[in-house]
């Protein structure tokens, strides 16, 4: 631990000589309902004594920003932007610090893991980062998981086990607390130098972060929830930023029943949500879903069930399309039968000399009694059916 100690402060001490830019709330950031934060995410798996795999990730937010190369030992920038305002040479020089911090945590890990009381296979997990608040002082934090429940942190100057985690998670503290040089080095990282980081990718990617995407928004109906109720799905995609209000209404009266899901990201940065509800299906008149959203300038989106957007005519669309690929089929199969039958003789009634192999042509058709009455039951099932889910 000693000799990572070095390693991790020398590094440190190149990016932070060559950042200047004072600490502070930074510039200006598009609103959310939360500060603007950035984290780096660390996963790593230890199967053995002898196999470990470590994940890294830095997040803006709920918005991946970088990823980390275990290959190359590189980090990954997944937007032009972020490397924000810090130079080549600084970016390098967190670069050789990540290196150094995830092999000298793993080598360290499985050299006290019989003293902390690890159990092989285990999970440890850590957040770290800040918090930029308008007009205010930065925040900071580390938090540290092991086997996915929380069991330790960094707060002030000091390491704490968290509640519930037990003697490893003292033990572990304990250890850390030891090293003052180790309390410092943290202490900078997520109290000076993450600030400028975080401040710096704010202003380089400031259009992409504040721009106004509106959402696209239409409604289904998920599979019954049982006898007599339909569940209610209002699907809400594309847009940006990410905070965004659905809601089923009644009139004006929002609907307690309104379950919504996670907010998932899309691969060109916009988001996606579905929020659904549970009704009687003799209940369903008056039912809407409405949308908020910035880029909406205030004139909320409202769709109404029953309305163009509603399950029925989803359903019957579907249906029409079921009829287009089954009648021909059923055309097929009954010419195919007719013409492996024998041809009967002619009618008297009929013209003398009529070639009964005469080429249809597509406007006269010629349909046999059998296949005429199949064609026929069809349509009329057909037509009971879409009238039955007209009458709903």
């Amino acid at each position: 631990m000693p000799l990572l100690l070095l390693l991790l402060f020398g590094g440190l001490v190149q990016c932070g000589a060559s950042t200047g830019a004072s600490q502070g709330a930074g510039p200006p950031h598009p609103a959310t309902e939360e500060p603007p934060s950035f984290r780096v995410l660390q996963t790593s798996s230890f199967a053995n004594l002898s196999w470990a795999y470590t994940q890294g990730a830095g997040w803006l937010g709920e918005l991946q920003t970088h990823g980390w190369d275990n290959v190359r030992y590189t980090i990954r920038f997944l937007w032009p932007w972020s490397r924000g305002n810090f130079s080549a040479v600084e970016l390098k020089n967190l670069q050789s610090l990540f290196t150094l911090y995830f092999h000298g945590f793993t080598i360290e890990v499985q050299a006290f893991a019989r003293y902390f009381q690890f159990e092989y296979p285990f999970e440890l997990q850590m957040s770290a980062g800040c918090r930029l608040h308008a007009g205010k002082a930065s925040e900071s934090f580390l938090n540290g998981a092991y086997q996915g429940s929380d069991f330790l942190s960094f707060q002030g100057n000091s390491w704490y086990p968290s509640p519930g985690a037990g003697s490893r998670a003292r033990k572990v503290c304990e250890m850390l607390n030891r090293y003052q040089d180790i309390k410092e080095i943290v202490k900078s990282l997520i109290g000076h130098i993450c600030p400028q980081f975080l401040a710096g990718i704010l202003e380089a990617g400031k259009a992409e972060l504040g721009r106004q995407v509106r959402p696209e928004a239409w409604l289904s109906a998920d599979p019954s929830p049982g006898p007599g109720r339909l569940r209610l799905v209002c699907h809400v995609s594309g847009f940006h930023p990410k905070p965004v209000r659905v809601t089923w209404m009644r009139g004006e009266q929002e609907q307690r029943g309104t379950r919504r899901g996670d907010v998932l990201p899309h691969a060109d940065g916009t988001w996606y949500l579905r929020a659904t509800l549970d009704v009687a299906a003799r209940e369903v008149a008056g039912l809407s879903c409405r949308v908020k959203h910035s880029s909406l300038g205030g004139q909320d989106m409202v769709l109404h069930w029953g309305g163009g957007n509603s399950a029925l005519l989803t359903l019957s669309g579907l249906a029409a399309v079921v009829t287009l690929l089954v009648l021909p089929v059923v055309h097929a199969c009954c010419k195919k039968r007719s013409s492996n039958r024998k041809a009967p003789a002619p009618s008297p009634d009929s013209p003398t000399g009529t070639n009964i192999h005469k080429p249809r042509t597509s406007g006269h058709q010629l349909y046999t009694p059998q296949e005429s009455w199949v064609k026929n039951r069809f349509l009329e099932k057909l037509k009971a059916s879409l009238n039955r889910l007209w009458r709903r």
